[in-house]
């Protein structure tokens, strides 16, 4: 009974020993404040883009201070789309690996925590044969003894910091739990956004390909008119020659058109989780999308709270601040406590017998004194390594605040682009009609027809790639917001208490 009593209190004292594992000491994390600023550009944005009649010509509505839905690309209105984000987020690689990582992180401070608020229990079991001279108890002359010893015993051991190092080192890994978790939301956001961005690619490859094979439908139908009025001598053998060699070069074109275009499925193939050559994937078109008309736009002063980046950045700055309380705390006393309970005996079967019990419980300082200058030396550095994440954090929100000044200036530029290159396209497309009308009725010369023929193919193929970089522009607008991940992160949560009640 004894015994018992004398392992409850060492247990006692090292639970309550943990229960008051001092003040942990500073400096205490001061989330950092948002740019006190009220805009993304210096200029005034508008309200409302100029708009056209093409695909993807409608005016944009910018909504200042309006949610962005954690599905935002479903605001494209493509089913196919659509689809295939939600393929890619169940089977891409690249997020399995982030939440790996983050599961790793949690589980490093489960661990940490067991071995902070519970005091180690282990159970030991020996057995050992030994030889023992007389010399060792004074009696050299005394005849060396053999025996056998076992023992049984279970141990507690507990070590704290009183400066609360402890819950610093703590705090520390919950940081790095936290930027774990934003570095996954950060990976589905990337995801995401690639998808629609090389969904887009797509589109805009097979349009700018559907032009270059009408394009040599056309001079084909043209060679065969020169070539005629080359028989009838109305045409020299220099504009034939120069006929065929346009021809020649737009067909030139295709092959590199539709390397990319096999290139970009290849691409997006592997986006989804899939291999090249196992990949079902949906072909896209431009007119498969629709133009979001309706932009939601967070607020500057939301920004630092929905950018998955930036709140990666603030939680390592998290991390560095705790590591100099870790680091203040060793310069000062640590306590560790340690006691066992258990049975000794020569023979196996004696043990837990009445007279083999021991027992023993004991309490160690440590205050160090003096270690060359490395304590306050690793204290100094755990200050920069914080100086460091801070610049890091701050650069962070720079950098996001001016991708967002980027996408919204680019997506008001967009639209007044495709408007102009709208304009031109009908214009080049009026003067190639007259100019063939022309040149069958034999009004203008052959070289006129070429430079019709040339300047609505340049002018076509750019309208397609300003439809294009529209759509891509909206995407990345809806990226450099953050993505909406916090509402889908409510979503869930008010999903899980709908079915706990």
């Amino acid at each position: 009974m004894e015994l018992l009593a004398h392992s409850k209190m060492a247990i006692a004292v090292a639970l309550t020993s943990a229960a008051l594992n001092g003040c942990p000491v500073g400096p205490s994390f001061v989330q950092p404040e948002a740019p006190r600023t009220n805009a993304y550009t210096a200029d005034p944005l508008p309200t409302e883009t100029v708009a056209t009649v093409v695909t993807g010509g409608a005016a944009q509505r910018l909504q200042f201070g309006q949610e962005i839905p954690d599905q935002w690309w479903t605001l494209f209105q493509s089913p196919a789309l659509d689809q295939l984000v939600r393929q890619a987020i169940a089977d891409s690689p690249t997020l399995a690996a982030a939440q790996a990582t983050l599961r790793q992180a949690q589980e490093t401070l489960r661990a940490e925590l067991g071995v902070a608020w519970s005091p180690a229990v282990d159970a030991v079991l020996i057995g050992r044969r030994q030889r023992i001279s007389g010399a060792a108890f004074g009696q050299p002359s005394a005849p060396a003894s053999e025996f056998s010893l076992y023992n049984a015993s279970v141990g507690v051991s507990y070590s704290l910091s009183l400066a609360g190092g402890t819950q610093r080192e703590l705090e520390s890994l919950r940081s790095q739990v936290d930027y774990q978790r934003f570095q996954l939301e950060a990976a589905y956001l990337a995801l995401t956004a690639n998808i629609v961005t090389t969904a887009l690619t797509e589109a805009a490859l097979r349009a700018q390909i559907r032009v270059t094979q009408e394009m040599v439908a056309t001079e084909e139908q043209q060679l065969t008119i020169v070539e005629r009025q080359f028989e009838l001598g109305a045409a020299s053998r220099p504009d034939v020659l120069v006929q065929r060699t346009q021809l020649a070069q737009t067909r030139a074109s295709l092959p590199l058109l539709n390397k990319a275009l096999a290139q970009t499925r290849h691409a997006l193939a592997v986006l989804v989780g899939k291999l090249p050559s196992e990949a079902r994937l949906p072909e896209f078109e431009l007119d498969g999308f629709e133009l979001p008309q309706a932009v939601p736009v967070s607020l500057p002063s939301a920004l630092v709270r929905q950018r998955p980046d930036i709140r990666a950045s603030e939680a390592l700055l998290h991390s560095a601040s705790a590591q100099i309380g870790v680091a203040t705390a060793a310069m000062f006393p640590q306590i560790t406590l340690t006691g066992s309970i258990g049975s000794e005996s020569t023979r196996s079967a004696g043990l837990f017998q009445s007279d083999t019990g021991v027992w023993n419980f004991g309490a160690a300082l440590l205050q160090p004194l003096f270690h060359g200058g490395e304590l306050a030396a690793r204290r100094r550095g755990a200050i920069a390594a914080y100086d460091q994440a801070a610049a890091q954090y701050r650069e962070t929100v720079l950098l996001a605040f001016q991708n967002v000044a980027d996408v919204l200036r680019a997506l008001d530029a967009d639209a007044a682009a495709l408007k102009a290159q709208a304009e031109a396209d009908a214009a080049a497309r009026d003067a190639l009609t007259l100019s063939e009308s022309q040149f069958k009725l034999g009004a203008v010369s052959y070289l006129v027809l070429l430079i019709a023929q040339r300047q609505y193919r340049l002018t076509h193929m750019a309208l397609v790639q300003a439809q294009a970089t529209r759509y891509a522009d909206t995407a990345a607008l809806f990226q450099a917001l953050g993505g909406g991940w916090w509402n889908r992160a409510a979503a869930a949560d008010e999903t899980t208490s709908a079915n706990q009640n």
